[in-house]
């Protein structure tokens, strides 16, 4: 059992990394000159596209969806998916991008409250500090005390980005074995590109920067249609798949916080790309939230979560 264990936090880890490349691969689509909607789009259709492809060849079963749950599925494209991704990139527009993340980010404590106090489902002390932890780490690496906004508007995205981010942890824990995960994911990502191609307008989008090579701030020169490829495969359908089955081995509570780690990774990975570098504050925030998400783990070394019982009135 606690082999089943690690490998989770294994996989949890590892789906972590490959989300960390999206922040830094997307700033080669906008150097040259896709703006943010539009790099969300590209990625969401191109990964829904390959994985329905892929999926119908290999393994055509895995893409039908029971007529019962054509509203999860539903669900899942608008809020675990295009939610995320859109809400965030609207916050950003009006709060400091250090603020709109760290609420984004805040996932994992509102995880940890809807298991504990809506699925009436006992959670270790470890998963309640560590999502705290992790939190606090995160206000540290973006930090947050610098040029805070408080734009009303702007808060309040942020503030549902989150909520659809640990509605993501939340249905990834929840769902039947009547539904192939592959399958969810793929049709969560066409669905996703379907609600935002309004706000895209992917006939408008300039295709020709995919020919290009650039250098976003004098960071190393890649192409950008090569940027675009390891971010939809590896930033998006292996981190999504990776991020699934994590979240079913181990719960939705610590498969959040571990997931808090993407921002440190998002960091290296700036580092060696874009040049940017990492500041005093970013490291200690880093290891701050690498506690957090130690912590949390350790609930994974805990009895199974007991149902609290519900006696007859």
């Amino acid at each position: 059992m606690l082999t089943l264990r690690y490998a989770g936090l294994a996989i949890a880890f590892v789906s972590s990394c490959c989300f960390a490349f999206s922040g830094p691969m997307a700033k080669y689509l906008n150097a040259a000159g896709l703006v943010p909607i539009e790099a969300v789009w590209v990625r969401m259709a191109g990964a829904g596209v390959l994985l329905v492809a892929v999926l119908a060849v290999v393994k055509p079963q895995a893409l039908r969806i029971p007529r019962d749950k054509w509203g999860f599925f539903a669900a899942y494209a608008v809020m675990a998916v295009a939610g995320v991704q859109a809400l965030f990139f609207l916050a950003i527009t009006r709060l400091p991008v250090g603020v709109a993340l760290l609420l984004e980010y805040m996932a994992p404590v509102m995880v940890v409250v809807w298991v504990r106090f809506v699925r009436k489902v006992r959670l270790p002390r470890a998963a309640f500090v560590g999502a705290v932890v992790a939190v606090v780490g995160l206000g540290v690496v973006v930090e947050v005390w610098q040029g805070l906004r408080l734009d009303a508007l702007g808060l309040l995205l942020a503030l549902v980005a989150g909520a659809c981010c640990a509605g993501y942890f939340l249905m990834n824990d929840s769902f039947g074995d009547e539904i192939d995960s592959l399958g969810l994911i793929a049709w969560g990502m066409i669905g996703a590109a379907v609600v935002l191609a309004p706000f895209a307008q992917p006939w408008n989008i300039r295709w020709s920067a995919f020919t290009q090579t650039v250098a976003p701030n004098g960071g190393v020169a890649l192409p950008v249609l090569g940027a675009y490829v390891w971010m939809v495969l590896v930033a998006t359908v292996m981190a999504y798949i990776l991020g699934v089955n994590a979240v079913r081995r181990l719960s939705a509570a610590v498969g959040a916080t571990v997931a808090s780690l993407e921002v440190i990774g998002g960091a290296i990975v700036a580092w060696a790309l874009l040049r940017e570098s990492l500041g005093l504050f970013q490291i200690i925030g880093g290891l701050t939230v690498l506690s957090g998400a130690l912590l949390a783990q350790t609930a994974t070394a805990q009895p199974a979560p007991v149902r609290e019982p519900v006696h007859a009135a």
